[in-house]
């Protein structure tokens, strides 16, 4: 395949093939790129997937994830802040320089939403410079807002830009992903915004698709299934200064009940047909 060199994997999308596979995949279909995730890597051994990968002449793109700094009780909050410094240390380790975070939902019994913003901009100012001293980016990943009682209470690039530059850029960005701002019509402002803060460290791709399957995690829509045009949302981070890769990521059932290697082949075709 040809027009692949902005293109990269993300893991989630072949969860289904183990790292070796993915490898090994990545090299039949010219795939130069992947995003990979910390549970498959601690898995494989960290050491043993930064070799793999390194031989393999793969550029890891990001890691995910880090986050989830919304908790009160300060033990939870501290165990927090010690699961991200290792993934920070993780991400230095396989060789890229973003760290995907995932900022966390509320609290139990807790309906406050500010407060729980402002406790992500306290792990923040503690996590920010230990990234930056080991070569690593922090990128706050806005989700949809029907994950903001669960998993992330920063819902819009907006909100996740006014806690992003409380710090330096070399320290804190943000992540843009289609599947979750596509329905704002204020995030291609927000996208400049963050462009000309030097502040996109990753760009990711997943359609939305209907109806949602239950429990809505596993909704995201191989690229060019759904409602969301990826060459104009691809055209908002260029034109914002974004040279970067471009991730496909998708939680998925069905793809994931596929052979893993069909998965990434046509995941590489719809790119080239719809984000290319």
């Amino acid at each position: 395949m040809s027009g692949l060199a902005r293109f990269s994997i993300n893991q989630m999308t072949v969860k289904q093939l183990s790292m070796p596979e993915l490898v090994a995949a990545c090299a039949e279909f010219g795939v130069g790129q992947v995003g990979l995730w910390r549970e498959p890597v601690q898995e494989y051994g960290l050491e043993a997937t930064a070799k793999l990968v390194r031989d393999a002449g793969l550029t890891v793109t990001t890691l995910c994830r880090g986050g989830f700094f919304t908790a009160i009780d300060p033990d939870e909050r501290a165990r927090a802040l010690d699961d991200n410094r290792r993934a920070v240390d993780e991400a230095a380790a396989l060789g890229t320089d973003t760290l995907v975070l995932v900022s966390g939902g509320l609290p139990a019994g807790s309906t406050d939403l500010r407060g729980a913003r402002e406790r992500i901009a306290d792990a923040l100012a503690v996590l920010g410079p230990y990234a930056e001293d080991h070569g690593v980016r922090l990128a706050i990943e806005p989700l949809h807002p029907m994950y903001a009682a669960d998993r992330c209470v920063v819902s819009t690039l907006a909100q996740a830009l006014d806690l992003a530059e409380r710090f330096p850029a070399r320290q804190v960005g943000v992540t843009v992903d289609t599947y979750h701002i596509w329905w704002d019509e204020d995030a291609p402002a927000q996208i400049a915004r963050a462009g000309a803060g030097g502040r996109i460290h990753t760009f990711q791709l997943a359609d939305w698709t209907t109806p949602l399957p239950e429990g809505v995690l596993n909704g995201r829509g191989q690229i060019g299934d759904g409602s969301i045009d990826m060459r104009e949302w691809r055209g908002y981070v260029e034109a914002a200064g974004y040279t970067g890769a471009i991730e496909v990521e998708l939680f998925n059932d069905a793809l994931w009940a596929r052979d893993g290697r069909e998965v990434l082949a046509e995941t590489a075709r719809r790119f080239l047909q719809h984000a290319d």
